[in-house]
């Protein structure tokens, strides 16, 4: 491994139901998962199935008796067909039309290498997805739908549950969290979906999708939420600025935008993707909670775009190396190793080397979790944030800026501080770089392009031994020296392929 990839790293529904179980009859020896948005494809279905058992109710011994099928069934075939009828009106079908760019074929040319290689060619693709009425003002009616399904459309119809079509456009879209918010004009009543608490749900609680999977309009499944807080999928290009709802209730491509609805018939989620190693369900899903999607719908309406939260912070969780040598290795949280000057962060108090372990009182798992609830709160509300520096806690207040746009800060990366991640040298590191014995303890992994580090001549392979004087002996004394307050100019004495060499710094 490179140093630089080291570096990267409620109710019951009746009192009388108790309990129902399904079986899922699927025996996969191994299965190597793939997420799969679920936008309508030509993929096929893997068929799930179910077998809803007899209600149980518990017994003074702990053990289960079954209760007589015949009593509760009615009443529960009734409660899911009034909940259908009453949301399948609220969920509808869009097509869209994209422009995507495509390599041209043909055999190659002796100018493709002189000109870039084989030219892109625009060709038009539809699409088929899913989504919910939410609101209508006047006669403009709001559909909330997933990015991925009409963020990048250039022509978009809707298709109603009682066969009306409309021609629509696109409000706004926000690609971090994968929603996007379309409207179509009509003088005439349309129904609009209740939207629930997706705070309120937990694993077990029954949930139904409605969708259009594979173009089938109108489908309804069953399942529960099987877990909640689940993060997009690794180096995939969904929402991250979310946490999901993961649900059995199956949901195939086409799903993509539809509702997943609690027992009160009100939409706690929006589905958005599935892992699958055939592309079609195999029983996880994954829903957007409503509650993520509130803000958002608010901000399009309003202003076109979403607004989010910014500290100007650059953040990462630490490799094992790192979390060892800071006495992390047990705690979750996120490593700030950059700070923009002036930035929100700077201003209250924040520093490179802090571990971010809450917000608001809330623990902080991960740099995912961290991005997430930092981008949903709002820009002027100050939050509390709990570091760990030096082995202490701390307790900061921040008080939350604007992000400029919607997928980098704005910030000039020559306000960067330091602008240059490092790592404890393993014995690994020192393999890989052929470093002899006793050279130091820190090396630089990467330097960011532009910043002062940069500018002065740092390189990433570059060992650490003293910083104005004092010698770096571990991550936590190079923090120390970098994080002086007194300190404006330091002074790097660095190894580097045999030499020594004597670098300054000027601190941003």
């Amino acid at each position: 491994m490179k140093i630089r990839e080291i570096l990267s790293e409620r109710k019951l529904f009746y009192t009388n139901l108790v309990l129902i179980v399904f079986l899922l009859g699927v025996a996969i020896p191994m299965v190597n998962i793939v997420a799969h948005r679920a936008v309508g494809t030509s993929a096929s279905a893997s068929p799930t199935t179910s077998t809803a058992l007899a209600d149980a109710r518990p017994v003074q011994n702990g053990t289960f008796r079954a209760i007589p099928a015949d009593m509760n069934i009615q009443a529960v075939q009734s409660s899911f067909r009034n909940i259908v009828a009453t949301v399948l009106p609220t969920v509808v079908e869009i097509n869209v039309v994209e422009t995507v760019r495509q390599t041209s074929g043909g055999s190659a040319s002796p100018f493709d290498f002189l000109f870039g290689g084989a030219r892109q060619q625009p060709q038009r693709q539809s699409g088929l997805g899913s989504g919910v009425i939410v609101k209508q003002q006047g006669d403009t009616v709001y559909v909330l739908t997933n990015n991925h399904v009409a963020g990048n459309a250039d022509q978009i119809s809707v298709k109603l549950y009682d066969g009306r079509r409309f021609k629509a456009k696109l409000v706004g879209k926000d690609p971090n969290r994968d929603l996007a918010l379309i409207e179509f004009k009509t003088s005439e009543r349309v129904p609009i979906a209740q939207l629930g608490d997706s705070s309120q749900l937990a694993a077990g609680d029954w949930v139904i999708a409605i969708g259009n999977p594979l173009g089938y309009q109108s489908t309804v499944t069953a399942g529960i939420v099987s877990a909640l807080g689940r993060q997009s999928a690794p180096n995939s290009d969904l929402g991250t600025y979310t946490d999901y709802i993961q649900t059995d209730a199956a949901i195939n491509p086409g799903n993509s935008g539809g509702a997943l609805v609690n027992l009160q018939g009100q939409v706690v989620g929006v589905n958005t993707w599935i892992a699958s190693n055939s592309g079609g369900s195999i029983g996880i899903g994954f829903a957007i909670p409503i509650n993520n999607a509130r803000k958002v719908m608010t901000d399009l309406i309003r202003t076109g775009h979403v607004v989010y939260g910014w500290t100007g912070i650059n953040v990462g969780d630490p490799v094992p190396s790192v979390a060892n040598d800071m006495n992390l290795s047990d705690t979750q949280g996120a490593l700030v190793y950059d700070v923009y000057k002036n930035s929100p962060a700077y201003k209250g108090g924040l520093l490179p080397g802090d571990y971010i372990t809450e917000i608001n009182g809330e623990p902080v798992k991960d740099t995912s979790q961290l991005l997430y609830v930092i981008a949903n709160i709002n820009p002027g509300d100050q939050a509390r944030f709990t570091v760990l520096r030096d082995s202490r806690k701390i307790n900061l207040s921040i008080t939350i800026g604007e992000r400029q746009d919607n997928n980098a800060t704005s910030v000039d990366v020559g306000l960067i501080w330091p602008g240059m991640a490092v790592l404890p040298i393993t014995q690994d590191i020192q393999n890989q770089v052929g470093l002899p014995d006793g050279v130091g303890k820190v090396i630089i992994g990467s330097v960011q392009d532009g910043s002062a580090p940069a500018k002065a001549g740092f390189q990433p392979g570059d060992v650490i031994q003293q910083i104005s004087g004092k010698n770096i002996n571990s991550l936590k004394d190079f923090y120390q020296a970098i994080d002086n307050a007194n300190a404006h100019h330091y002074v790097f004495k660095i190894y580097r392929n045999g030499t020594q060499l004597m670098v300054g710094l000027d601190k941003v």
